[in-house]
C-alpha cells in the first residue's frame, strides 16, 4: 500500500491549521507559501475534508479554512481515509463478493495487515502530531 500526494499533502496542511492559534483562519495560499504546496491543489482536496467535517471553511476576505473538530478528535486515518479512499491493501479484504473469499489462503494476511494499517493511522490524532512537533520544537541541540 503506498500513500499518495492525496493523503501526504492532506495531512501537512492539517497539521499547518493544527498548529495555527486555535479559531485562526487560513487560506489554501497561505498554506501553499509556507508548506511549498500547490494552492490548486490544496483547493481540490479541502473539497471532500470539508464535506466530511475534518475542515471548515468561511468565504470572504477574513475567511479561510480551519480544522472543522478538536484536533484529539482527527485521526492520520480519519484524513487518509477522506482523500484516499479505502486503505485495504487489496480488493477483497472487506469484499464477500469474490468468488474464492472462503478458499483463499492469502486473504487472512492482507486482512491482518489491513487491521495493523488501520489501527495504527486510527491511533495518531492532529494532537498528537502538534504535540510532538511542539516538543521537537522546544529540543535543546548541541553538538
Amino acid at each position: 500500500m503506498r500513500i499518495s500526494t492525496k493523503g501526504r499533502y492532506s495531512l501537512e496542511a492539517l497539521l499547518y491549521m493544527a498548529l495555527l492559534p486555535e479559531g485562526q483562519y487560513t487560506s489554501t495560499k497561505s498554506i501553499a507559501e509556507n508548506t511549498g504546496l500547490s494552492d490548486g491543489y490544496l483547493e481540490q482536496l479541502f473539497i471532500p475534508l470539508r464535506k466530511a467535517g475534518i475542515i471548515q471553511g468561511i468565504r470572504g476576505p477574513q475567511g479561510g479554512y480551519l480544522p472543522g473538530k478538536p484536533l484529539g478528535d482527527i485521526s492520520v486515518g480519519d484524513i487518509l481515509r477522506v482523500v484516499e479512499g479505502t486503505l485495504e491493501p487489496v480488493d477483497c479484504v472487506n469484499s464477500r463478493t469474490c468468488p474464492a473469499v472462503d478458499q483463499c489462503i492469502s486473504r487472512h494476511t492482507w486482512s491482518e495487515l489491513y487491521g495493523e494499517i488501520s489501527a495504527c493511522v486510527d491511533s495518531v490524532s492532529l494532537k498528537d502530531l502538534v504535540d510532538a512537533y511542539e516538543k521537537m520544537d522546544q529540543m535543546e541541540y548541541a553538538i
